[in-house]
């Protein structure tokens, strides 16, 4: 089966920092993964070069077995590659249904505006926000925004979808919400990488996890075997918490 996404021997520099070195991982088609690591360790540039918001300094980006990486954003979204993004800036005085409407005519495929909100009316339904589409998107909560920016990534009609930190600032409760929606996008048989830092998420939501350390992949496994993987212990508390007796080995 051709992966739905992967990366080979990937790297990116800037100027003398190298941000990620010869990362090498696949996703099959409806998988879910999490992709975790200390802050730094270059979750956000991986997704940047998937994404093309840059080019990789070496190595090659595959989508459904078509080279991606060197192509402009825009032409990797109407592929069906999709992303949130880890701060979150809707068009603050557009209405929530033309936020996503407009994700939906740039690479959704709508044909014309009535088309795109109508789509666009969907999706909100999915994420919880149907009451909110006619106010100002500069209105919503944090959590409302988060949520926002799922369905504006929904309505671009993606085979692969990327959360960049979807969950991060939200409460106990507002979690749990966000969990729901993920399984439901997880049961369509959607392909999802999830960047996180909430282990919560990664061990509830994914069944594979992938760790990123200095820009290096240093585990990838399942959920349990990752949080008993003495290398991601060290590289989120330290060499010395690693060696102590009855640590992780």
């Amino acid at each position: 089966m051709t992966p739905r996404l992967e990366l080979r021997r990937v790297a990116r520099s800037f100027g003398g920092l190298q941000a990620v070195r010869q990362v090498s991982f696949s996703l099959a088609p409806g998988e879910v993964v999490g992709l975790i690591g200390p802050n730094g360790a270059g979750k956000t540039t991986l997704v940047n070069l998937v994404t093309g918001v840059y080019r990789p300094s070496s190595g090659a980006v595959f989508f459904d077995g078509r080279r991606i990486d060197g192509l402009p954003s825009h032409r990797i979204a109407r592929l069906g590659v999709a992303r949130t993004f880890q701060i979150v800036q809707p068009f603050p005085r557009l209405s929530v249904l033309d936020n996503v409407a407009a994700a939906a005519l740039f690479a959704g495929g709508a044909r014309d505006l009535a088309e795109a909100r109508a789509r666009a009316a969907q999706h909100l339904a999915f994420v919880g926000l149907a009451e909110a589409a006619g106010r100002p998107a500069a209105a919503l909560t944090l959590a409302g925004r988060k949520r926002l920016e799922l369905a504006k990534s929904l309505a671009m009609n993606p085979r692969l979808l990327l959360l960049d930190e979807v969950n991060a600032g939200l409460n106990p409760a507002e979690l749990e919400v966000a969990l729901g929606l993920i399984r439901r996008l997880a049961e369509r048989g959607l392909t999802i990488l999830i960047i996180e830092h909430l282990m919560k998420v990664v061990t509830t939501a994914c069944a594979r996890v992938v760790v990123l350390h200095h820009g290096e992949l240093i585990a990838d496994g399942r959920p349990a075997d990752i949080l008993r993987d003495s290398r991601v212990v060290e590289a989120y508390l330290g060499s010395r918490f690693a060696r102590q007796p009855g640590a992780p080995r």
